[in-house]
């Protein structure tokens, strides 16, 4: 069903896969970032997610293409999906980036809540489990890391999705809304798998992240399952790929770069590090681009 979907965030690397899933799907969507989104089917509202009141206002705003329409009179919201973020560290000053992606984050929660739009969807991160951004190379407390693992990040983009998280939780039990949160492996657009031979001649060089991906078209699919299922309460979801994104069996990435950490489960022979098994049964996510389709010599 064709739904009305305010997305922040909708011109970065991400977002504007997402967005052109969504709108292929046949989803209305508003694009709020600060710079436009190159889609002619997609207007931009120029927002700064930090100023609340811009928020508030962006929300209930009209969501068509043209300042000529017939009707510029708003209608209802089905959804808010939340990407806009300061993306990784080294990128603005740590509590700089704190304050954008936690205020930012905190204001659209708030004002879609407020608004009554039950369908509210955030974006995570992988690096909440605390490997990516660790000052030195860390092991996890066991494999698969799911979403039931004791996040424990100590930098401040982890640190600021953690808090978004909580802050997703207590709207959902203050209002009982649907707010899902989805911890985005590292995103792979298309001409992207062109960098794995590299990545496979140094398998070591993407440990940190335990080798997790996720196409970003697939990342459009799981956007789309979540604004769709309702009912869920507050929910967090890894958003990856069924595999690593190395060449080399999951057994002997742990052997050679992760020795001794247990596991919860038996892993299949090339099978992600992070877990999507509950994306998979709650909303039915079934990726549909894996690394081996693109890169030459191993379909």
């Amino acid at each position: 069903m064709a739904k009305r979907i305010m997305f922040t965030g909708g011109s970065g690397k991400a977002g504007r896969h997402v967005v052109q899933y969504l709108v292929e799907r046949g989803h209305q969507v508003l694009n709020l970032d600060t710079r436009p989104l190159d889609d002619p089917r997609v207007r931009t509202l120029i927002t700064d997610i930090t100023d609340s009141g811009q928020v508030f206002n962006a929300l209930s705003s009209y969501m068509g293409l043209h300042e000529f329409d017939p009707s510029l009179r708003p209608q209802p919201v089905d959804a808010v999906v939340h990407f806009a973020a300061i993306p990784r560290i080294m990128i603005k000053p740590d509590n700089e980036l704190f304050r954008i992606n936690a205020m930012g984050t905190y204001n659209v929660v708030e004002a879609a809540v407020k608004l009554g739009i039950r369908k509210i969807v955030i974006a995570s991160s992988e690096t909440t489990y605390g490997l990516v951004f660790a000052n030195e190379p860390r092991k996890p407390a066991y494999f698969p890391l799911d979403e039931d693992y004791d996040v424990d990040p100590m930098d401040s983009y982890a640190l600021s999705k953690v808090v978004n998280e909580q802050t997703a939780r207590a709207f959902a039990l203050r209002s009982g809304f649907d707010i899902y949160a989805l911890r985005i492996g590292n995103v792979i657009e298309p001409h992207e798998y062109a960098l794995f031979p590299k990545w496979f001649a140094d398998p070591g060089f993407r440990r940190r992240i335990a080798w997790s991906y996720v196409d970003a078209r697939d990342l459009g699919q799981i956007t789309d399952l979540a604004v769709g299922r309702d009912g869920l309460g507050f929910q967090v979801f890894n958003a990856v790929n069924d595999e690593t994104s190395s060449d080399l069996p999951t057994a002997e990435l742990i052997e050679r770069f992760y020795p001794g950490v247990p596991l919860k489960r038996e892993l299949g022979e090339f099978e992600t590090l992070l877990s999507n098994r509950k994306a998979r049964d709650m909303l039915g996510f079934r990726p549909e681009h894996n690394w081996r389709r693109y890169v030459p010599g191993y379909a």
